[in-house]
C-alpha cells in the first residue's frame, strides 16, 4: 500500500539520493586518478616489465562496479525498508507496554 510523502520525507529521499551519487562520483574520480598514477609509476620504473598494476586496478575496480550497483541498481525505493522500520517500531512499542 503505497503512502503519501510529505515534503520533508522528499526532501530527505532527494538528499540521501544527492549525497549517494556524489560519494560515488568521487569514489570514481579517486579511482581513476590513482590507476593513473599507478600506470605512470609502472611505465617510468620498469617499463615492458611484469604489469603488476592490474591488480589494483582489477581489485579496486570490482569495488567502483558495487558501488555503482548500490547507487544505480539497488536504490530503488523498496518497501521492505520501510516494513523493517515499521516491525521494529512496533516492537519496541510492544516491549514498552510490557514494562
Amino acid at each position: 500500500m503505497p503512502t503519501q510523502l510529505n515534503n520533508e520525507e522528499i526532501q530527505k529521499k532527494a538528499q540521501k539520493r544527492v549525497d549517494d551519487l556524489k560519494a560515488f562520483y568521487s569514489h570514481l574520480a579517486v579511482y581513476v586518478l590513482f590507476n593513473i598514477a599507478f600506470i605512470v609509476i609502472w611505465a617510468v620504473t620498469s617499463p615492458g616489465g611484469y604489469v603488476w598494476f592490474i591488480w589494483p586496478v582489477c581489485g579496486w575496480g570490482v569495488a567502483v562496479a558495487l558501488h555503482a550497483m548500490f547507487v544505480f541498481w539497488f536504490h530503488k525505493d523498496s518497501d521492505w525498508e520501510k516494513a523493517s522500520v515499521d516491525k521494529e517500531v512496533a516492537k519496541i512499542k510492544k516491549l514498552m507496554e510490557k514494562k
